[in-house]
């Protein structure tokens, strides 16, 4: 069962990240986020993942023999990658026409005409989606792991709760540092942790009702 969490949850959240950035590339005069940050991104994902093999497993995933199978996959990835990619899509207009123009003189990106702007621009939009994209696959964790209410309902262990929840706050804490530019990150305001909070949670409350509809119709989950 914490084999199958790993691959659904996993091929979800990446489905979601490409879907995003296929629509962001799309309509952006640049890249969202680089090859680098990707690919730091996923490193620090599947670290928190090492963990799942020690999750608690609910006792009606081990009543019945699992049906080893990738046939579920492609309407799971669907139906919870996808939304990943909305609230992707809200942080992308809310950075580009809010946070960013906010800190690089008032502008847009095709309106600034110094160079320097331009790249502050790009820095500070592609650490906003990063910290976005890394919060909510790393909460998204707690609430697909289950059929029932995390936390409530079903807990997961006390090894996932302590090492997601020290992940988020190291890795956010990342973009505080001067190692930051070696990614391509910078130091954002406080007040955008604010707006990250909002999406969260909204995040996490249209997933509960999405989980809730999928496992009405297809009587399971993972």
């Amino acid at each position: 069962t914490n084999m199958l969490k790993y691959i659904k949850i996993t091929a979800s959240s990446n489905f979601g990240n490409i879907l995003s950035i296929v629509c962001a590339s799309a309509f952006l005069p640049f890249l969202p986020m680089t090859s680098l940050q990707i690919l730091l991104l996923n490193l620090l994902y599947d670290i928190l993942c090492i963990i799942l093999p020690w999750d608690n497993v609910d006792e009606a995933e081990t009543l019945s023999p699992r049906d080893w199978s990738g046939k579920t996959l492609g309407r799971f990835m669907l139906s919870f990658g996808s939304i990943s990619s909305l609230f992707d899509i809200v942080t992308f207009l809310f950075l580009y026409y809010v946070l960013c123009p906010a800190l690089c003189g008032g502008a847009t990106y095709l309106h600034l005409t110094d160079c320097v702007l331009r790249h502050q621009f790009v820095v500070l939009f592609q650490t906003g989606w990063f910290l976005e994209s890394m919060w909510t696959q790393v909460l998204i964790l707690h609430f697909l792991r289950t059929r029932k209410i995390p936390f409530l309902q079903s807990r997961p262990s006390a090894p996932v709760i302590c090492i997601t929840l020290a992940g988020i706050i190291a890795f956010t804490g990342i973009t505080f540092t001067k190692g930051a530019a070696l990614f391509g990150l910078t130091r954002l305001p406080i007040w955008y942790f604010a707006f990250l909070l909002i999406i969260v949670l909204l995040y996490m409350l249209l997933t509960t009702g999405v989980k809730a509809l999928y496992q009405k119709k297809y009587h399971a989950l993972i």
